[in-house]
């Protein structure tokens, strides 16, 4: 009954990741590499340089690591946050008994059912500074047009908007599901002893919601730090390169110019290895949080 799952694992996941990690252990080029041309083979001849890819990418030699890391950074604490916030902020309104309830709770769900990349195609033809639908609407109201995809600091604010609307209706249902959980009662007491909303949320709701709280943040993080579609698809990575993000420099590596293989696979390594540490260490910190509410 297991041999299928381990073999669908294996052949899915771990043997890319040995296989990307072997690589990285490299010098691998499209110029080095194995290929076939017609009824001819060229085979491999790439060496093997131990950590040394390792070592110019985090000594900053390899120059460009640090500033996506950085915006990464950024990108993901702002994404994460208006993610939760105001799927929270939803979630508490939609969980009110309201008339046509289910009609907002359908459409607040749309932008999570949209595919990343129609979602960044659409999107790009709304900011497009050329024919954009919302310069041209800034223009009929007098405003001056702004190109939101030509300079850095819109774009970035561009992609986070992007990001922010087709990631709230994830937190949205999750934290929805959680606030249902949470028994009526206690609120009626808290009511009764002259609780305020303020401290019926601060007392109640946040407690109740940590288990889903914990869930779904550690999970948009790791959607989020690897968002790849919104970024390639909307930007490219540009403005220059000050909308790349860490998974975008990979792909970059490996697919423009001359490719790099190994350089893209040293990325991925990093990259899951910054994923994996941060996911044990916020593991560590949520149980002993927990332990301290008991």
């Amino acid at each position: 009954m297991v041999v299928p799952v381990v073999v669908v694992l294996g052949v899915l996941v771990l043997y890319p990741l040995a296989r990307g990690i072997v690589l990285s252990l490299t010098d691998a080029t499209e110029l080095n590499s194995g290929r076939r041309i017609g009824v001819n083979t060229i085979p491999a001849t790439y060496d093997f340089v131990g950590l040394r890819n390792y070592l110019d990418v985090l000594s900053g030699t390899e120059g460009t690591f640090y500033p996506r890391l950085l915006w990464t950074v950024e990108w993901t604490v702002a994404c994460v946050v208006l993610h939760y916030g105001i799927g929270l902020g939803l979630a508490m309104l939609l969980n009110r008994a309201m008339r046509l309830r289910t009609l907002y709770r359908m459409l607040l769900i749309l932008p999570w059912a949209v595919p990343p990349f129609v979602a960044a195609f659409a999107w790009r033809l709304i900011l497009n500074n050329q024919g954009g639908l919302l310069d041209a609407l800034m223009q009929r109201v007098g405003l001056p047009g702004v190109d939101w995809l030509g300079q850095p600091l819109p774009a970035k604010l561009s992609v986070i908007m992007v990001n922010v609307w087709m990631g709230v209706p994830f937190m949205m249902v999750a934290l929805l599901g959680g606030l249902q959980t949470i028994p009526k009662e206690l609120y009626e007491a808290a009511e009764v002893d002259g609780a305020t909303p303020w401290q019926r949320f601060r007392v109640i709701t946040l407690p109740g919601l940590r288990p889903v709280t914990g869930t779904v943040v550690l999970l948009g993080v790791i959607w989020t730090f690897n968002q790849f579609p919104v970024i390639a698809l909307l930007t490219g990575g540009g403005p220059g390169d000050s909308t790349s993000i860490l998974v975008t420099g990979s792909y970059y590596e490996a697919f423009r110019g001359i490719r790099n293989y190994s350089g893209a696979a040293t990325y991925g390594v990093i990259i899951a290895s910054m994923l994996v540490v941060f996911a044990s260490f916020y593991k560590r910190w949520l149980a002993r949080a927990q332990e301290a509410t008991r």
